[in-house]
């Protein structure tokens, strides 16, 4: 796809014409709070079912009640992608990061190298616990979580740390097969 296509994947698939009531204005919040409707959105919009299961999850996962915070979901978000090489990802999730900490810096840290950012050991923990389960899954070993709950998280936060991961995991690779384009709304946010 060259850089003057405006699709948002390689693949030819557009959205729904009869999308449902409730989709639509899920739609409408997303225009009204972030002033765009995320083009990862619209990709699984060409079927409703798809595009519901991926909204429930990622909503439940980076919004739902959680010891992680926001910022520290985008953060595991952004060390998943990294490793992955995922432009749509590291693009969106990348400026959340830069928006919630109020730190440009950190967000383009994070995108490059989480390691080079000014972490506490508690993030640090779990980006590392993030990032093996990304790159060594097979490897998580009791010893892994036990890091995490000597940081201070609880066997739930553990839940939300490897949730978190494996989601973006799926989603950048779906949006590496599809060759996912970020909005481009999202390069100059927080900046």
């Amino acid at each position: 796809m060259s850089s003057t296509d405006k699709r948002i994947t390689a693949l030819d698939l557009k959205p729904a014409e009869d999308l449902g009531p409730k989709t639509q204005a899920y739609f409408d919040k997303c225009q009204e709070k972030l002033g765009m409707i995320p083009n990862v959105l619209l990709a699984y919009a060409f079927d409703e079912a798809k595009l519901t299961g991926f909204s429930t999850m990622y909503n439940d996962l980076m919004l739902g009640d959680s010891g992680l915070t926001k910022l520290e979901r985008e953060m595991i978000a952004v060390a998943v992608s990294s490793v992955n090489h995922c432009y749509y990802c590291l693009t969106a999730h990348g400026a959340a990061v830069r928006q919630l900490s109020g730190n440009p810096a950190l967000g383009e840290q994070m995108v490059m190298n989480y390691r080079a950012a000014d972490l506490d050991e508690k993030q640090m923990a779990m980006l590392d616990f993030a990032v093996k389960l990304t790159e060594e899954p097979a490897k998580i070993v009791e010893a892994d979580r036990q890091v995490l709950r000597d940081a201070g998280f609880s066997d739930r936060d553990i839940w939300d740390i490897a949730a978190t991961a494996s989601f973006f995991n799926m989603s950048n690779r779906m949006a590496a097969a599809t060759d996912m384009r970020p909005n481009d709304d999202y390069h100059a946010m927080a900046r």
